[in-house]
């Protein structure tokens, strides 16, 4: 079974003067202790509600310091069951985020087909900068005389590299 955990986080923030600032540095910080082991964690902001159930910004501001409610999601894969998932996902998190409370707000159990279909999209932009990135390699790399007379044949005007040399 595969869950989907969702795990508030209180990361204070310090020196700000506005709400999206504390935010904006919250989610910055909290980036900066997960990455990059733990990458696959989505960070977004929390949601806060008065004891009237009227809404609230996520973050708290006093005294030039804040409090900021982080929602931090991750799938666990291969749990036996939901509290072992939410178990899973608090001990990976909280190695990372020292001194910050965390607190599971939900455990969604999750199809494998949905799973595929993430992994597939996910797949797909990496296969898109490989590519990118195996372009540049084989630009910086120095061309065989084949290379340079099949690329010439093929090609009506020269390259802008080989115009300048």
């Amino acid at each position: 079974m595969n869950c989907r955990v969702v795990v508030e986080a209180a990361v204070p923030v310090f020196d700000v003067e506005t709400e999206d600032e504390a935010i904006r540095i919250a989610i910055s910080k909290t980036g900066e202790m997960l990455n990059p082991d733990l990458n696959y964690v989505e960070i977004n902001m929390g949601e806060r509600t008065s004891p009237s159930g009227e809404e609230l910004p996520p973050a708290f501001i006093a005294a030039d310091e804040a409090l900021v409610a982080l929602e931090l999601e991750m799938t666990v894969f291969n749990v036996e069951r939901e509290e072992h998932a939410s178990r899973i996902a608090r001990k990976e998190i909280g190695q990372r985020l020292e001194n910050i409370p965390l607190e599971v707000q939900s455990i969604e159990v999750v199809d494998e087909e949905e799973i595929d279909d993430e992994t597939e999209d996910d797949s797909d932009d990496e296969s898109e900068t490989n590519v990118d990135e195996t372009d540049e390699l084989e630009s910086s790399e120095p061309e065989t005389e084949t290379e340079t007379e099949t690329e010439s044949d093929d090609e009506v005007l020269p390259e802008f590299e080989d115009l300048v040399e």
